[in-house]
């Protein structure tokens, strides 16, 4: 899954159906395939777009805010039971 949202971020133009079988062929089924595709799909748009515009992160966002550790998202995951 996350080579594919890596693709469809960094070459677009690439992606082929042979990226979708990649997906099935580990156990997503069509509809998850396209939840992935649209969830990356959608955080390029607002990304592409804020940027374009010059936006810049609120005054109390910090970097170090925005990142989390191996063992923070190992955490998180458990907490919602993924």
């Amino acid at each position: 899954m996350l080579d594919y949202a890596l693709k469809l971020t960094r070459s677009p133009s690439a992606m082929t159906e042979g990226d979708v079988e990649k997906l099935r062929r580990v156990g997503f089924a069509d509809r998850a395939i396209l939840d992935i595709c649209q969830v990356g799909a959608y955080f390029n748009f607002v990304n592409r777009l804020a940027d374009g515009l010059g936006a810049e992160l609120e005054a109390h966002w910090r970097e170090e805010d925005l990142i989390l550790t191996r063992t923070e998202f190992a955490e998180a995951r458990g907490r919602q039971g993924g």
